[in-house]
């Protein structure tokens, strides 16, 4: 089969619900067999996640509850678009200085991820953030974190031991390990 034959056209929605967050949809989509079948989409606006390094191999990462699956967390500072055309490097900028405090003279794009593409259009574009400067921290009224500045080496071991599960952390730390090996920085 080629793509084509495997796309899915919809053609009809209706709100389920719409969040601050999120909104989540339940379409009607024609499958490549001619048969009707329903979808439940939920939409992001996306969002951005920044891998902070510093010049020491050292990377800056967040600590937060996440009560959603009720654990404390290691992630890499992220936040979500405030708009959904609002440019994804704005975002990082915007969620690097509140949630560390740090600003960047040399933002560069590593990737665009889709979180979970089976059921959600959410979009994270990832930045490696380098030349960094510190100043204070400006989190969300509602937005509770602990700083935690550890080796890059160390954050990728919390992988490998299973105390990093989050998807665009670990996504984020793989493709700045990457990175490092292609310029020669670490073997």
């Amino acid at each position: 089969m080629n793509d084509n034959e495997l796309r899915e056209i919809p053609f009809a929605s209706e709100d389920i619900y719409k969040g601050i967050i999120l909104h989540a949809e339940r379409w009607q989509v024609r499958c490549p067999n001619g048969m009707n079948s329903v979808r439940e989409i939920i939409l992001h606006n996306g969002a951005s996640a920044v891998v902070p390094l510093f010049d020491d191999g050292t990377v800056m990462l967040v600590r937060q509850h996440r009560v959603a699956i009720d654990e404390i967390t290691l992630e890499v500072p992220a936040g979500k678009l405030d708009y959904r055309e609002e440019p994804p490097l704005s975002c990082a900028i915007r969620e690097l200085k509140e949630e560390t405090g740090l600003t960047a003279s040399n933002l560069m794009l590593l990737t665009g991820i889709h979180t979970t593409p089976g059921f959600c259009n959410e979009r994270i574009f990832i930045y490696l953030a380098r030349g960094l400067s510190q100043g204070a921290t400006h989190p969300d009224d509602d937005e509770f974190l602990n700083l935690v500045r550890i080796p890059l080496s160390e954050a990728l071991e919390k992988i490998d031991n299973g105390e990093i599960t989050d998807s665009k952390t670990i996504c984020s730390l793989l493709l700045t390990e990457r990175i490092l090996r292609q310029e020669g920085t670490i073997k």
